[in-house]
C-alpha cells in the first residue's frame, strides 16, 4: 500500500552529534558577559553625549573587563534633549543592573546602580553627580 522510503532523510533530529559540532556555542556566562557589555557600551555613548567624562571612564573600564578590549568612543551627538539623554542613560542602566544582578558582577551591578541614582537625581532637576 505504501512504497518504502528510499532516501536519506533530510530532516535531522535534534540531539544529532552531527548538529551539536556544526557551529559554535556559548555558555550562559559568554552570553551574559556579551549583553552587559552591550548594554554597557550603550550607556557609555549617552554618557559620552552628556559630557560626563568621569563616568564615562568608569564604564569604560567595564566594558574592557567584559570585552578585553578598550571600547569604542561615542563620536557623534544624536541631537536630543538632556532629559531624553537622561532618561535613555537611566533605562540602559537599569538593563546593565538586571544582567550585572544575574551574572553576580558585584562591581558591574554597583556602577549601574549608581549610574540609575545619577540620572535620577538629574531628571529630578538636582545637579549629576558622577559615582566615585
Amino acid at each position: 500500500m505504501y512504497e518504502p522510503i528510499r532516501t536519506k532523510s533530510v530532516h535531522r533530529m535534534a540531539d544529532d552529534d552531527r548538529n551539536q559540532n556544526a557551529y559554535p556555542h556559548r555558555s550562559r556566562e559568554e552570553e551574559l558577559d556579551i549583553q552587559l557589555a552591550g548594554h554597557l557600551a550603550a550607556l557609555l555613548a549617552v554618557t559620552d553625549e552628556l559630557g560626563d567624562t568621569e563616568a564615562g571612564e568608569l564604564i569604560a573600564r567595564q566594558v574592557a573587563r567584559l570585552r578585553g578590549a578598550p571600547p569604542a568612543r561615542h563620536a557623534g551627538l544624536s541631537g536630543s534633549s538632556a532629559e531624553a539623554l537622561h532618561r535613555k542613560a537611566h533605562a540602559l542602566a537599569g538593563r546593565a543592573l538586571v544582567v550585572a544582578a544575574s551574572r553576580a558582577d558585584t562591581a558591574a551591578a554597583i556602577l549601574a546602580a549608581e549610574r540609575m541614582d545619577a540620572h535620577t537625581a538629574a531628571l529630578a532637576g538636582e545637579s549629576l553627580v558622577a559615582s566615585p
